[in-house]
């Protein structure tokens, strides 16, 4: 088994441009914290960021050699083709997939829903779904924005990428595995306290600032979930940042 980590990557972010290669700190950008949360991950074998082929991902593309992080490029609409290839490159039997506007995922979660895939027979794990009802996707988690994790087989991903033909299906990597629930074993892992209130994904300018915030007040590495949670807790003018956008 060889469970790759592939960080979904892009320049073109249509609410915050290049975000990802944003100053979180003085001296690491906001892709640097996906990459160093991740490496404390116990539980898998390699990271890969899979950015485009367009000419403005070139910069990530140099990031990742600069930090000697293995890299894919392809076609930036088709994401799911994009995972497919690289899955296919780097010879994965298994792919966690963590979009990079989560900076600040807890390495800890990615373990434990990949012990937990490793001790069941799914063919995808997730701490959360999309529910689809009359034509729309409805999100549902107990975990925090910015701490959601897939994991699902090649294989499973194999079967998607022959058999999605939408544009929707394409873009949104695991969206097939949803439309097609009784064509795969899916399953939703939940908390027994809900926290989905809690916001720290990297979507908008004060998502930054609060994550700014964040590492700047944890001196401790990585930054778990319980970590932020005490922050926000002790100090709820920082949770305000970016409620706005909640």
């Amino acid at each position: 088994m060889k469970i790759g980590i592939i960080v979904q990557t892009r320049m073109g972010s249509t609410r915050l441009p290049g975000k990802v290669l944003m100053k979180a700190d003085e001296t690491n950008l906001m892709l640097d914290y996906s990459i160093n949360q991740l490496k404390h991950s116990k539980n898998s074998d390699k990271i890969i960021i899979a950015t485009s082929n367009l000419k403005r991902d070139d910069l990530i593309e140099e990031h990742c050699k600069n930090l000697n992080i293995d890299y894919f490029r392809g076609d930036e609409q088709d994401v799911l083709d994009r995972h497919y290839q690289c899955a296919k490159k780097f010879s994965l039997s298994h792919i966690v997939r963590i979009p990079s506007d989560k900076p600040l995922i807890d390495p800890q979660i990615v373990d434990s829903i990949i012990e937990f895939f490793k001790g069941n027979d799914f063919d995808y794990v997730a701490n959360f779904e999309i529910i689809q009802k009359d034509n729309s996707s409805i999100f549902n988690s107990t975990y925090p924005s910015g701490t959601e994790v897939e994991i699902f087989s090649f294989n499973a991903l194999e079967m998607a990428w022959k058999n999605a033909k939408t544009l929707d299906e394409r873009e949104h990597v695991t969206l097939h595995f949803y439309l097609n629930c009784k064509n795969f074993k899916l399953k939703h892992i939940q908390q027994s306290e809900n926290l989905s209130h809690f916001r720290w994904s990297l979507d908008y300018e004060n998502d930054m600032r609060l994550i700014r915030e964040i590492v700047k007040r944890i001196s401790n590495r990585p930054i778990l979930i319980n970590d932020i949670i005490q922050l926000l807790d002790n100090n709820p003018q920082l949770y305000k940042i970016n409620k706005i956008t909640n």
